[in-house]
């Protein structure tokens, strides 16, 4: 080889030598999480991201039991976020995770079609219309489920008997159970009641913000104080989680991750 090609050659070694050593290897953090989930931490993932050059958070989103009971499977991840503190605490009970910590709280509210009128002193009345359809989640495997059962008991403690066996008897369960669509881009919540498979569907707040953002003709309806519920979230680091999953947990437990949780409408632990 002539000279000068030799000392290009080596010019140009001794340029991508220290790239190359400066390219730390990426982690990728796996995390398990409730699809009420899917916005807020999205935009938690980019936060953390943008200072943690050497890990990328993949997600799998769906109904925490169905995804509490893939885990207790032997599926692997490094985070368990989940919209109860039950499924975590099974996890954990099974060996696989650490002590769960609560880190963020949603509330429940009614997520209504075009042309009914319903507002939070007539909510239970529409609930109970045998003419209205009433969509929830699957109990047991899907909190929202749990919660929105939670919300008919509590109806009847209020004095209407025959409430709770009403409302769980006519509740079309839509969301969250083994053969459910899978979590997709669009709120499907919003997508159900705008179809018609529901009048009314009790979901999160969080929820029902994002399907009048994308539907603009539903509405989100609070529910009275006194059936309210208050969900807990917890998240739970599982056995082996790398040092940037235990990162990506602390910027979630912390300050920074609590703002971008109270933006997306959820309430501090």
């Amino acid at each position: 080889m002539p000279r000068l090609s030799i000392l290009v050659a080596t010019l140009l070694m001794a340029i991508a030598a220290p790239t190359t050593q400066a390219q730390a290897p990426t982690t990728e953090v796996s995390v398990y999480a409730a699809g009420s989930l899917r916005a807020v931490l999205t935009d938690a993932a980019k936060a953390y991201e943008a200072n943690r050059k050497d890990a990328r958070v993949r997600f799998t989103f769906g109904a925490s039991g169905l995804l509490k009971d893939r885990l207790l499977a032997g599926e692997s991840a490094d985070l368990f976020a989940s919209a109860n503190m039950a499924h975590p605490e099974a996890v954990q009970q099974a060996g696989r995770a650490e002590a769960p910590q609560r880190f963020a709280r949603n509330a429940m509210c009614a997520l209504v079609r075009p042309g009914l009128d319903v507002m939070p002193d007539t909510l239970v009345r529409h609930l109970l219309d045998p003419g209205v359809k009433v969509g929830t989640s699957t109990p047991k495997a899907d909190p929202s489920g749990d919660y929105a059962w939670l919300l008919f008991e509590r109806i009847e403690r209020q004095g209407v008997t025959g409430a709770f066996a009403t409302l769980s008897g006519k509740a079309l369960q839509l969301t969250g159970g083994p053969a459910s669509p899978p979590p997709g881009d669009r709120n499907v919540y919003g997508a159900l009641v705008a179809g018609g498979q529901a009048d009314i569907f009790i979901t999160y707040c969080t929820n029902a913000t994002i399907a009048v953002r994308e539907q603009p003709a539903l509405k989100k309806v609070a529910v009275p104080a006194a059936i309210d519920v208050s969900a807990d979230y917890g998240l739970a680091v599982l056995r082996g989680a790398s040092a940037p999953a235990r990162a990506f947990a602390a910027f979630l437990l912390d300050e920074p991750g609590r703002r971008i949780f109270l933006e997306h409408g959820f309430a501090a632990p």
